[in-house]
């Protein structure tokens, strides 16, 4: 079975300079075509100066002052914030609580060498089920206030837990908040079901240690599955955008893969879809080395996958603040990423043991109410489910 080439032609310059720009290899020429100003302008509206500004700060047809500031301005930040998730691991290396860092996180402190690379907006981290309430006291010790960016903010550490996770804040010397997740769902999307998640005990045990640091980093495969999903789960073009690529493509070329035994993890818990997709898009936009053999096993259904393939070329890959989908067709959209129709049978009435933890109910009779108000979820309230 094919897959369906996204040529790279097809990009405008400036589009193709930006990819070329994000992906973790050198540059080679050909930049001269577009202008810096169309380059910066792009790379503004992508939120992605610094990543592009790293290539460029010291050169001198593109080293202006805007690029440099960008770079120091991110580089200054994430400093300050990876200060925090090393105090963070080590308080609760104290207590016996492993941590790993997730997503842009772990390859921040873990993988890629500069920062300037590495824009993020908060610091994720899991922890194992049975530590959380534990690592909630460590915390606030050491200063974090609960916190919620929801529009459904959570009223305690109970409801927060229920959902997988909770946030906090910390003043940090600059002035500025950092925004802290603690969880122990590893990718908490509602459209996920939980029983396609990996269990966070077993990528605690599967996980490696980071030279320098109490933090620690989730084995390669399980590294590279968990940003697969949390791209699909942004359904590969919202915020923050096309960057959120650069997850895959920097696990992918720095760490060493086996094959063989991340499909069979895909297949074993049927995200065949999503993974698909986060492979495939880097792979043919920024030249990740995912092998023609991995997207052929995975390609189990071209002619859907072709379908997802248009319809994410016509939204647009780029323009991640820009509306995508109207409120039918991002719900389309996330029932083609099951693998099958019993997938999303089972994500929208999921079974009566996960409604009663989730939703509290001691009644069976209450369960066709607490089905409805889980339909209404998924439609309305995309932050809390």
């Amino acid at each position: 079975m094919s897959h369906r080439k996204l040529k790279l032609r097809r990009l405008r310059p400036v589009e193709q300079l930006f990819c070329h720009c994000l992906a973790d290899a050198p540059l080679g020429a050909g930049t001269d075509e577009v202008s810096d100003d169309e380059l910066w302008e792009f790379a503004c509206r992508e939120d992605a100066q610094s990543i592009v500004g790293r290539r460029f700060a010291m050169e001198e047809t593109r080293g202006a002052p805007r690029w440099q500031e960008a770079v120091a301005r991110v580089r200054g930040t994430l400093t300050l914030y990876l200060q925090q998730l090393d105090r963070v691991a080590t308080a609760l290396a104290t207590e016996g609580i492993p941590l790993i860092a997730l997503k842009n996180s772990g390859i921040a402190r873990g993988l890629f060498p500069d920062l300037a690379g590495c824009p993020m907006g908060d610091i994720d981290v899991l922890v194992s089920p049975g530590d959380f309430r534990r690592a909630h006291e460590v915390m606030k010790r050491l200063g974090f206030e609960l916190g919620n960016r929801s529009p459904f903010e959570m009223s305690d550490i109970e409801e927060a837990e229920q959902h997988g996770g909770a946030e906090y804040t910390f003043e940090l010397a600059d002035g500025s908040t950092l925004w802290f997740e603690l969880q122990w769902r590893p990718v908490a999307g509602r459209w996920i079901r939980p029983e396609q998640e990996p269990e966070a005990d077993e990528l605690i045990a599967n996980s490696v240690s980071i030279t320098g640091t109490d933090v620690r980093l989730l084995g390669p495969e399980d590294n590279l599955l968990q940003v697969c999903l949390h791209t699909a789960k942004h359904t590969f073009v919202r915020a923050p955008g096309f960057r959120l690529h650069t997850d895959v493509d920097r696990i992918a070329r720095r760490c060493t893969i086996d094959w063989d035994q991340f499909c069979a993890r895909v297949e074993r818990i049927g995200v065949r879809t999503a993974v698909y997709l986060s492979l495939l898009i880097p792979k043919e936009l920024l030249g990740t080395p995912v092998p023609c053999d991995v997207l052929e096993r995975l390609n189990f259904a071209p002619r859907k996958h072709r379908i997802m393939l248009r319809w994410l070329e016509k939204v647009g890959w780029f323009n991640p603040n820009q509306k995508k989908w109207g409120k039918l067709g991002y719900i389309v959209f996330n029932f083609l990423l099951y693998d099958d129709v019993s997938g999303v049978v089972r994500a929208v009435f999921p079974d009566q043991t996960w409604m009663q933890e989730r939703y509290g109910i001691t009644s069976r009779w209450s369960l066709p109410w607490c089905y409805a108000r889980r339909i209404a979820d998924l439609l309305l309230k995309r932050a809390k489910t």
